[in-house]
């Protein structure tokens, strides 16, 4: 008996079925589907034609070797847990999932090695990195990226690579100028991982501003960037004498709030609390917290149109900086006494 079509024995079509159908070679078949311009326009209408006949679809490992891509790109991030990098994440895969691309998501666990590590074994199996707040020393950085190339960054620059970012330094000047205008003279900051360039960013920013209001004092406070670390410090800030608390971020703000009003602190009456991020629970605490906007979803798919770009051989745009705008809630209010 003869063997059936090969179509009847296997359910699964494959790129033979297709290119017996419109008698042409594997290669031909391959490059029609694959858009290549090579191919004569009315070849490649005989061969799409035949796929859709057979209801063909390239499994995404054929077509990554054909096209000599994964089809993913690589994002590490400092940390998982943390909200803003959560957002950011959201806006790059579903721009990226829009292009047809998927993300492979690596934590840092905020250790420098650790991204040291991620960047070069996470750019082989991929078709670019981007680096999301990368807490390498400058110097380093500028060294890595020319291997991982192409590679965006977020929240960091290095040479000619292109880069989106928020302006953490303009933003918390916003911060102390509503403290200032509601009568805080006496401020505490509590700072964020010492390797981050954004915890740097917020740095100059008090130093600029104390410089320019001689009546006012902040004294930075070594914390972190979780809710445990915004905890700890509870005792720190009250033993400061301190009218007011400028957090690094959220976490850290709300973990000062619950530690605060569990001693007796009444907020803001004793004391007003400033977080950064506006992370979608900012506004559910008790009273809700008073922070800066950063527009992370947009920082994320604006990273990824400079990928895409990047990819496909075009200009992948110009830097982009973005500004978080001041959200006054319930934690801030007026201290003059």
């Amino acid at each position: 008996m003869p063997r059936p079509p090969r179509a009847d024995r296997d359910s699964r079509v494959t790129i033979a079925d297709v290119a017996a159908r419109a008698g042409v070679s594997l290669s031909t078949v391959s490059r029609a589907l694959n858009g290549n311009p090579t191919v004569d326009p009315a070849l490649a209408e005989r061969v799409k034609d035949a796929a859709a006949a057979l209801d063909y679809t390239a499994s995404p490992l054929a077509r990554s070797l054909v096209l000599g891509r994964t089809q993913t790109v690589a994002v590490i991030v400092p940390d998982l847990g943390n909200p803003t990098f959560q957002a950011i994440l959201r806006g790059l895969s579903r721009a990226a999932a829009a292009d047809d691309y998927h993300v492979l998501v690596a934590d840092s666990a905020e250790s420098v090695e650790e991204e040291r590590v991620l960047a070069g074994t996470t750019r082989r199996r991929t078709d670019g990195v981007i680096l999301c707040a990368p807490r390498l020393p400058q110097d380093e950085l500028d060294r890595l990226v020319g291997g991982l190339r192409p590679v965006v960054l977020i929240n960091r620059a290095a040479g000619e690579v292109p880069f989106v970012r928020a302006d953490y330094r303009t933003a918390l000047a916003a911060e102390l100028a509503h403290l200032h205008e509601l009568g805080h003279r006496r401020v505490v900051f509590l700072a964020g991982a010492p390797g981050s360039v954004a915890n740097a960013a917020r740095l100059e920013a008090i130093a600029a501003f104390v410089a320019e209001h001689g009546d006012t004092t902040v004294t930075e406070i070594p914390c972190g960037v979780d809710f445990e670390a915004g905890a700890a410090a509870g005792d720190a800030v009250l033993g400061s004498g301190a009218t007011a608390a400028l957090a690094f971020n959220d976490l850290v703000a709300m973990g000062l709030l619950s530690a605060v009003q569990a001693k007796g602190c009444r907020v803001p009456d004793d004391l007003s609390i400033v977080g950064f991020d506006d992370i979608p629970f900012a506004r559910y605490t008790t009273p809700p917290l008073t922070t800066a906007a950063v527009p992370a979803a947009e920082l994320g798919a604006e990273a990824w149109a400079r990928m895409r770009g990047l990819l496909e051989g075009e200009e992948p745009g110009e830097p982009l900086t973005l500004l978080p705008e001041v959200t006054v809630r319930g934690t801030t209010g007026p201290a003059a006494r």
